[in-house]
């Protein structure tokens, strides 16, 4: 009941289903059939007339169409009305022998009136009493409502749901970049102006995006030209040390510069659309490269798994966190394996781990652990957002928690292929 629509629907069944009660309540209150025993009286008054004119002037009686017998009528007995009638008579000091029948099953009661000369006097009277199967009438009744109510209900739910349903998928389909598609601006006002709203946030981002896109691209750019003329009046420092230690700021600022537009065209998407790979083939080979160029890489299980992604982008993200762990930990091992339909890599080191404090900060862009670091490691702490922006891109998840007694692990899952998955089931 936590959707929109559901609440909706269940809202407009009870206020149906309450407004029909109500009104089959005053219904039947006006419309009931009338209590037997207060009719009781004007009956007997009749029966009375009947059997005394039957009684006096039989020939007559039969002329006008009355029906004398020489036995009761037949049928199942009625003793409730039977005694009603008795004891109405009697009170009115008439004490004639008579039964009540029903001949047929029907709503139409037979009266054997028992004359002196030992006939008897039939006549019909109709049934006042609430019919029998009148429980399977009111339950037909409240069923048909309940189902006419549900019907009416849902299609009213569906129908104001219906472009709540379209806000919703056009969300759902904000690209990469954080930028919402256009959406149309129609259907109920309050659609209309949340629409509206929505394509006018669309622009505002995308503007930003843009703005952002150039301001970072002209300043690396912009930053080459003095950063080269530094370069070079740095050669000619005569002193060694200060020779090397500027050329070591600058080559920091060129990594600074080029993580920068690296993580700004990551973040606004790019690169080839998604394709199926293998991911455990992708992980020997990253392993086998920074093998090459003497990083402690460690492969452990690495089950047969296939995604879908883009394999350059996937692969400088996967690159950037074995490098990550390999350079901070002293060494990293590579696991894969399927989780449900995810595969799961997992990545370990011996590393002395970040502190708990600081764990929520690792994916912010020139993130440092030990600050004092970036002075003995290379880089400019952009690679874990860059690998943060690919990996959710193609739908997947990284997180990094710290092991015990040291080290560090960071779990990337992604979503296997289809057909991977139907195979790993068969």
């Amino acid at each position: 009941m936590k959707s929109l629509r559901a609440r909706m629907a269940a809202l407009l069944i009870v206020a149906i289903l309450t407004v029909v009660g109500l009104a089959t309540l005053a219904a039947s209150r006006a419309l009931q059939h009338p209590d037997p025993e207060g009719g009781i009286d004007a009956v007997a008054g009749q029966i009375r007339l009947i059997a005394t004119l039957a009684q006096d002037m039989p020939e007559q009686m039969v002329a006008a169409g009355a029906v004398i017998s020489e036995s009761p009528a037949s049928g199942e007995q009625v003793p409730r009305t039977t005694e009603l009638l008795s004891n109405a008579l009697a009170e009115m000091g008439l004490g004639i022998p008579l039964t009540v029948s029903r001949p047929d099953g029907g709503r139409v009661l037979t009266i054997s009136i028992e004359l002196e000369d030992a006939r008897w006097l039939l006549a019909e009277m109709p049934d006042l009493s609430p019919p029998e199967d009148g429980w399977k009438i009111f339950t037909v009744w409240i069923a048909m409502i309940v189902i006419g109510a549900m019907a009416v209900s849902l299609w009213a739910a569906r129908s104001l749901g219906r472009p709540l349903e379209l806000l919703e998928a056009a969300t759902s389909q904000i690209g990469a970049d954080g930028i919402l598609p256009h959406m149309a601006e129609s259907g109920p006002a309050e659609i209309r102006a949340t629409a509206r709203a929505l394509n006018h946030l669309s622009d505002q981002v995308r503007s930003a995006m843009d703005s952002r896109m150039r301001l970072i691209a002209a300043a690396g750019h912009d930053l080459r030209t003095p950063m080269t003329r530094m370069r070079l009046r740095a050669e000619f420092i005569e002193d060694d040390d200060d020779r090397a230690k500027w050329l070591i700021d600058l080559h920091e600022l060129d990594l600074i510069a080029d993580s920068a537009i690296r993580l700004v065209r990551e973040e606004a998407a790019g690169g080839e659309a998604p394709r199926p790979l293998r991911l455990d083939v992708l992980i020997s080979d990253i392993a086998a490269e920074l093998t090459e160029t003497r990083h402690n890489i460690a492969v452990g299980d690495l089950a047969p798994l296939e995604v879908r992604a883009d394999p350059l982008a996937l692969k400088r993200a996967l690159r950037n966190l074995i490098v990550n762990a390999a350079t901070h930990g002293g060494g990293a091992s590579v696991n894969l394996m399927q989780q449900g339909r995810q595969a799961v890599l997992s990545i370990r080191d011996d590393g002395p781990g970040i502190p708990e404090a600081l764990l929520g900060q690792v994916f912010e862009p020139f993130f440092r652990a030990d600050p004092a670091r970036r002075k003995t490691i290379p880089g400019a702490g952009l690679g874990l957002a860059i690998a943060r922006e690919i990996i959710e891109r193609f739908g997947g998840r990284i997180t990094i928690a710290n092991l015990q007694p040291r080290g560090l692990v960071q779990h990337i899952t992604l979503e296997c292929a289809a057909d991977m998955v139907h195979r790993q089931e068969g």
